[in-house]
């Protein structure tokens, strides 16, 4: 079982970032590539706001949660 390391604002802001990149409003770019890295980005940053773990954080010793 792995153990939240994220707050809820952290999560909130995640969350928020996630709609804008994957829904109608995400940023469009002429390099194909750009656009593949923001969606699978914005996936990952979903899947943190849901779970309230962050690998990176994780690793760096960071934790927001309260």
């Amino acid at each position: 079982m792995v153990t939240t390391n994220l707050g809820r604002t952290d999560r909130v802001l995640r969350f928020l970032l996630a709609f804008w990149w994957l829904g109608p409003w995400a940023p469009s770019y002429s390099y194909p590539a750009i656009n593949v890295i923001l969606f699978v980005l914005g996936w990952i940053a979903l899947a943190e706001s849901i779970i309230g773990f962050c690998w990176l954080q994780h690793l760096l010793g960071i934790r927001t949660k309260e």
